[in-house]
């Protein structure tokens, strides 16, 4: 995201000091400076920039920008601490073309220069760890068995209760009686005959079997009934005297 920036520390005053060049590798010494005596007064801007930070001075009273010190790590050449103080430091401010100057800078307090110092190392720490994760290899995974390790599976239905079965023995069971019933046979119900009446068997009256002989000899004086000329057995009975057949 090099388009994205963010302000990591602003401070109102740091002091600009105009060094002369290092003599020997035993770094540099702010007690070489006239420290009561700073050259120039700005305001201290540190902005992230990606995977780089910026440090910006500016006036104070307008705000116009007075140098910068571009920085792609830290500790490193472009930000470099002083051998005999806490509060000093050796920027390496560059310009527009790539011209790069050395300047001495500091603070009056020295929590100022301790969040100086803590703003680069946090900005330049999170960038690491950024850029380890980004380049990181995906960890291979290991769908291996381990020496001891068993594997479990679960059948569907494996652990539902299973129903008894019914003892067998060598002879058949009674069966039961159908569902409302009482064990009794039902009757029969009754035959109907020709026109829709019942057909129903005389019971026995106690009489012989020519029980039915005295309604056809007209014994007792009582007169035989005729068949009707309609009836269609008259022929049949006509043999007999006065006709044979009975109509109730």
């Amino acid at each position: 995201m090099e388009g994205y920036s963010q302000t990591l520390l602003v401070k109102p005053e740091m002091f600009v000091y105009q060094i002369p060049p290092r003599q020997s590798n035993r770094g540099y010494r702010g007690s070489d400076w006239n420290l009561s005596s700073p050259d120039y007064t700005v305001r201290l801007r540190i902005i992230g920039q990606g995977k780089k930070c910026v440090i910006k001075m500016e006036d104070k009273s307008t705000g116009e920008p007075f140098a910068e010190c571009p920085i792609e790590e830290f500790p490193g050449p472009a930000v470099e601490p002083v051998t005999d103080s806490s509060r000093y430091f050796v920027l390496r401010v560059q310009d527009g073309s790539g011209r790069h100057a050395y300047l001495g800078v500091g603070f009056g307090d020295r929590a100022d220069s301790f969040d100086f110092n803590v703003a680069l190392q946090d900005f330049f720490k999170r960038e690491k760890v950024e850029r380890e994760v980004a380049t990181a290899p995906a960890p291979a995974l290991d769908l291996t068995l381990k020496e001891g390790q068993r594997i479990h599976i679960n059948i569907g239905g494996s652990g539902a209760k299973a129903r008894p079965k019914p003892a067998t023995g060598g002879s058949v069971g009674i069966l039961p009686p159908p569902p409302g019933g009482s064990g009794r046979v039902s009757p029969q119900p009754p035959q109907l005959a020709a026109g829709g009446a019942a057909m129903t068997t005389p019971a026995s009256s106690g009489f012989g079997d020519d029980a039915w002989g005295n309604f056809q000899s007209g014994a007792g004086g009582a007169p035989a009934v005729a068949a009707p000329a309609s009836d269609p057995f008259g022929s049949s009975s006509s043999g007999g005297s006065g006709g044979g057949w009975v109509q109730f």
